[in-house]
């Protein structure tokens, strides 16, 4: 099974790219499902209208993923009148589509992180206390850490605390990856507006 993030920008586009963005996603969410591919969004940052958004980031899982995300990586074209200036001339947007290999990233392994045992602080009795149930988590590579103090059975948390980091882990990776494209972003105040590698007439 392959595995790919996508991250959909307007750069410092106006409302329109960003209403381009949100419609970019509809689009790519309609046609990964259509081929049997699997697409979790990962984060939305919402633009100032609503059904705009500034970026977006999805989790592509399936048969097929990279030859889907090349032909949506670079810039795409989306032609339509604008939906918020009537009487505006430009009728030309542009995003940007990045595709990340989860691969090539830190792998999360249940091998880097530490488990060490406490006692759970706070109510539940005193037979809470007697018994380091609780466990924290932590992750050498990234640094991050996730306590788990749920349940009485040290090994629940224990199961807890690994499900906990690894999500946890996973969002702080997307937020590095997203990161590292909005700076490259930020270089060039406009999107290349050379070859698309999609062109789509629709209405915003």
């Amino acid at each position: 099974m392959e595995q790919m993030i996508i991250q959909i920008t307007s750069g410092r586009g106006p409302a329109e790219c960003c209403r381009v963005v949100a419609r970019v996603q509809e689009i790519m969410i309609k046609e990964g499902r259509a081929a049997g591919i699997s697409i979790q969004v990962l984060e939305n940052i919402k633009g100032d209208i609503n059904g705009t958004l500034l970026s977006a980031t999805l989790l592509l899982k399936g048969k097929n993923v990279t030859a889907f995300c090349g032909a949506w990586e670079g810039t795409v074209q989306w032609i339509a009148q604008s939906p918020y200036r009537k009487f505006h001339k430009r009728k030309n947007w542009f995003v940007g589509v990045s595709v990340f290999d989860i691969k090539k990233q830190v792998q999360w392994n249940p091998k880097d992180v530490t488990l060490e045992t406490c006692r759970a602080a706070g109510p539940g009795g005193q037979h809470v206390n007697k018994v380091e149930t609780a466990v924290r988590g932590i992750h050498r590579p990234s640094g991050l850490q996730v306590l788990a103090m749920d349940s009485r059975s040290q090994l629940q948390n224990k199961q807890l605390c690994l499900e906990r980091l690894e999500a946890k882990f996973l969002a702080w990776q997307t937020g590095e990856l997203v990161k590292q494209q909005q700076d490259r972003w930020q270089e060039h105040n406009e999107l290349e507006r050379g070859d698309a590698v999609k062109v789509i007439r629709e209405r915003l």
